[in-house]
């Protein structure tokens, strides 16, 4: 289990980065063919990004949904992000290819993702309690205290 941090501290990461939140909605729980092999795709490209950090995924936390699961992801760089999931020899371009197959004609499975680009200071975060998560996993984990001390602080000491 994770430590637990006492107290109130906020993340910070320098330079620029992108936040993509990805994620699988199951439309039809009896079509397993259909959603499975979405769900068993993902754990192949995480391994694959953990090995290379080079190809700039900082950090990502997982959840689940009522009817699917989803990724929050903290990366480099948009062309980091964009190369990954547009390269030939990596598990993601595959693995889109064979889910645009296989939806062909059915709704059992959706697939969505959102890319969020953010400018250096361009962010705030508090953990109360915590142990290190999101952000704070992606870059560092700082007390929040004077320029970090709350929401509004935060914006104005990063910039």
């Amino acid at each position: 289990m994770a430590k637990v941090e006492a107290g109130r501290f906020a993340g910070r990461l320098e330079g620029d980065f992108v936040v993509f939140v990805i994620g699988m909605r199951i439309n039809n729980l009896l079509a397993v063919s259909k959603w499975l092999p979405v769900m068993r795709a993902m754990p192949k490209m995480l391994r694959e990004l953990a090995r290379k950090p080079e190809l700039g995924l900082l950090h990502g936390e997982g959840f689940l949904t009522g009817r699917g699961a989803g990724l929050i992801q903290y990366w480099r760089s948009y062309d980091a992000l964009h190369a990954y999931a547009h390269a030939r020899d990596k598990a993601h371009l595959p693995a889109w290819v064979a889910f645009n197959q296989a939806a062909r004609g059915n709704t059992a499975v959706g697939v969505w993702h959102e890319s969020y680009l953010s400018g250096a200071g361009q962010y705030e975060t508090v953990y109360a309690n915590m142990p290190r998560f999101g952000l704070a996993r992606a870059g560092e984990m700082v007390p929040a205290v004077g320029s970090m001390k709350d929401a509004a602080s935060r914006l104005r000491g990063q910039g």
